[in-house]
């Protein structure tokens, strides 16, 4: 059976009768049966597509230089190693994926593989690869460095792997159930057909093997890039998309100049892009109204009304598709013990929250995965705001004097929290009412997400963006016992919600996976390992120069069709 396998037709079977549902005045995610991770509005395609068609040869500027600014610095260019944003943000640019989602959406087409093909059995996927691309150090793209660059995240023993200089592959052992040699890795071989035919068989059915094959985390690094430059590769990154990598100068900037072979034709259209560092989301702001930097992230949700009526700058909105929480380290006391997790989860107040740091665009969280996706459980009754019932449960687990904790604060601004320092302002407040201390901790922001991957923290706080529009990607990486170290930064360990999250990673059936997914988050909500504070609509601002710009809900977006008008 063809790419139109039983498990992609019943997938398109769901899809039509959700966006009938829907009634049709939504586009409709086609990741993933039922989901609308990936929906995008009529508003929202205005908010992107204002470049779709280019801009007159006449007006375009004669410099097509994009600068770009942002909180925070990326933690690595070799991206399946990490999993921050503003890491694949940069990484987007250099490396391709074998299959791509739409721009505007987690519906899945060709990348570096132009056609696929799926067994009648669901255990063998066949990718037919565009020949005639190169990486940019001039070396062919084709099967073998397909097997090879799988092979390097898959075994631990593998050359390119880097385990003794501390690479961890956490979200490969995450999306495809454990690592070479484990019971629940489910890639059995990989075989090279041709030079432009690759082969991967299954030990078992995933349900969301397609999708994870258009994660940025799987693009493809030249096999001679790991020759030349080992375990540094991380600094020298090597891919076939359409921008290379110049320089980069730490909590700076990063960049990246166009890909003169790049084997779209005609792409991309800008001839450079600068990453620049301005941690101050005002600072950034100031520089965007100057003509300092061309787009911006991090910007406060109270500053949108003002840029919308500005002259000469935009608003440019992604759908909601992220979770922003306070996890508790489940490997320390008190947090060890549920009901001061529990405790906590009613001392906070997550309406006044949002009116505080969000101006209307987020909405209150009770589950981790946002309303919509495939198995979310509308069912659960959310820990209401009840500092009583807070104090209540803290006198019960004996600490009826109060406590004193560490609150970790992210330093950067995040699509999920564009304020992180008010935040913890707000959440320390509300401690406060139940006669809890939150000390408040910040630090860089590499150093933050290697520490809290340590377990060095008490209680931290941070996010997720969805990047393949499948709930396992927030199950598998936040909550499973697989994902420590890693991102279980909780140390939630639960055999009953892991074995509901394995049943369900490998179950092809959408039914079965959203009741089995529903289930886990019953688990789950007892268990608090975290406190789910909000689902956001991220937005970011950028000069009206910028054109062809779509936001992707992934968070990450290839600039392939952006330039620059005079």
């Amino acid at each position: 059976m063809g790419k139109k396998s039983l498990w992609l037709l019943l997938l398109s079977i769901a899809l039509v009768a959700v966006m009938a549902a829907c009634g049709g005045d939504e586009d409709v995610d086609g990741g993933e049966a039922g989901e609308d991770s990936g929906e995008t509005t009529d508003d929202d395609a205005d908010d992107g597509d204002a470049g779709d068609d280019g801009a007159e040869s006449s007006d375009l500027a004669e410099d097509q230089t994009l600068i770009f600014a942002r909180g925070g610095d990326s933690v690595s260019l070799d991206y399946a190693s990490v999993t921050d944003g503003e890491s694949s943000r940069v990484t987007e640019q250099i490396y391709e994926s074998l299959l791509k989602f739409d721009d505007d959406s987690f519906e899945i087409g060709p990348g570096l593989a132009h056609d696929w093909d799926v067994s009648d059995d669901g255990l063998t996927f066949t990718f037919y690869l565009e020949e005639g691309v190169t990486f940019h150090d001039g070396t062919d793209f084709n099967a073998d460095a397909v097997k090879l660059n799988f092979e390097r995240w898959a075994d631990p023993d593998h050359e390119y792997h880097f385990a003794d200089e501390g690479y961890t592959y956490s979200v490969y052992g995450t999306q495809f159930g454990g690592f070479a040699g484990d019971d629940g890795h489910v890639i059995s071989e990989i075989n090279v057909v041709d030079d432009y035919t690759v082969e991967f068989v299954l030990n078992e059915q995933l349900g969301s093997f397609i999708q994870n094959m258009g994660m940025s985390y799987f693009s493809i690094t030249s096999p001679a890039a790991f020759e030349e430059y080992g375990s540094a590769i991380n600094e020298n990154p090597v891919g076939t998309g359409p921008f290379k990598f110049v320089s980069w100068t730490r909590d700076d900037q990063i960049v990246l100049e166009k890909n003169e072979d790049y084997w779209q034709e005609g792409l991309p259209k800008l001839d450079s892009v600068i990453f620049t560092v301005i941690p101050d989301n005002s600072a950034r702001l100031t520089a965007l109204r100057t003509g300092e930097i061309d787009m911006m992230d991090g910007l406060d949700p109270d500053d949108v009304e003002v840029i919308e009526s500005e002259d000469g700058l935009t608003v440019f909105e992604r759908t909601t598709n992220n979770i922003g929480y306070l996890g508790f380290n489940m490997d320390k006391e008190p947090f060890d013990d549920v009901l001061v997790r529990q405790a906590f989860n009613h001392a906070v107040d997550k309406e006044t929250l949002i009116s505080v740091l969000y101006a209307g665009l987020a909405e209150p969280a009770k589950n981790i995965i946002p309303p919509g996706y495939l198995g979310y459980n509308d069912a659960i009754e959310e820990y209401e705001y009840d500092p009583d019932r807070a104090m209540e449960l803290l006198e019960e687990a004996g600490h009826a004097d109060g406590m004193e904790f560490d609150l970790w604060t992210m330093p950067v601004a995040r699509p999920y929290m564009p304020d992180p320092q008010r935040a913890a302002e707000v959440l320390q407040e509300n401690f406060a009412a139940i006669g809890v201390t939150a000390n408040i901790v910040s630090m860089e922001w590499a150093t933050y997400l290697e520490r809290t991957e340590q377990g060095e923290q008490d209680v931290f706080m941070l996010g997720w963006s969805g990047t393949n529009g499948d709930p396992d990607y927030f199950f598998g990486n936040l909550l499973h016992s697989s994902a420590i170290p890693g991102g279980n930064r909780t140390f939630y360990r639960s055999d009953e919600a892991d074995d509901l999250f394995n049943q369900a990673k490998v179950s092809v059936d959408e039914d079965e996976r959203a009741e089995l997914y529903e289930r886990a988050q019953e688990v789950v909500h007892d268990d608090a390992p975290l406190i789910p504070l909000v689902h956001t609509t991220p937005v970011l601002a950028g000069s009206d120069r910028v054109q062809g710009y779509v936001p992707h809900p992934s968070t990450s977006e290839a600039l392939l069709e952006v330039e620059l008008t005079n």
